[in-house]
């Protein structure tokens, strides 16, 4: 074939290191702002960045040239760097080092989207770590409690 096509829409959701609530909502408009730019500046097409104070929930086109694990990288490397050299917070910031990355079909994305967006409403009933868990049993994704995410009791 003369030319390369592909259509993979990737959720992928990560943590604030230590599940610190640092993420404020000043803070939240400006971070997911600067994490679709980076996207963006990949050529991986930013369908919706939300989340909520402890984690970053993100759906994205994957362009063809680049593999899941180096978006992931550049996200959070940029991120860190942006917050840390801003001093959007007290003290320094980091990201923990795991991730859980599902993909979805385009039928799916305008669900995940919505999902995405509404993180605020859908953490008054819901913690995170019953909301990732869930996440990984709905994929069938085979896991150890212990070592998903560095989770405080909540």
């Amino acid at each position: 074939m003369a030319n390369t096509y592909s259509q993979v829409n990737i959720h992928y959701v990560f943590a604030v290191k230590g599940r610190e609530n640092i993420i404020s909502k000043a803070l939240q408009k400006r971070l997911f702002e600067y994490i679709s730019g980076i996207l963006s500046g990949k050529n991986a097409y930013p369908l919706a960045v939300g989340g909520w104070k402890d984690h970053i929930h993100i759906l994205f086109e994957l362009p063809t040239d680049k593999n899941i694990a180096e978006i992931v990288r550049e996200v959070k490397a940029s991120s860190t760097n942006w917050i840390n050299s801003l001093g959007l917070i007290k003290g320094k910031f980091s990201w923990q080092a795991g991730y859980g990355a599902f993909s979805y079909t385009k039928s799916q994305r305008n669900n995940v989207i919505n999902y995405i967006l509404n993180q605020e409403q859908h953490h008054r009933v819901k913690t995170f770590k019953e909301e990732y868990l869930e996440i990984l049993q709905k994929f069938e994704i085979d896991f150890n409690e212990q070592f998903v995410f560095e989770f405080y009791e909540e």
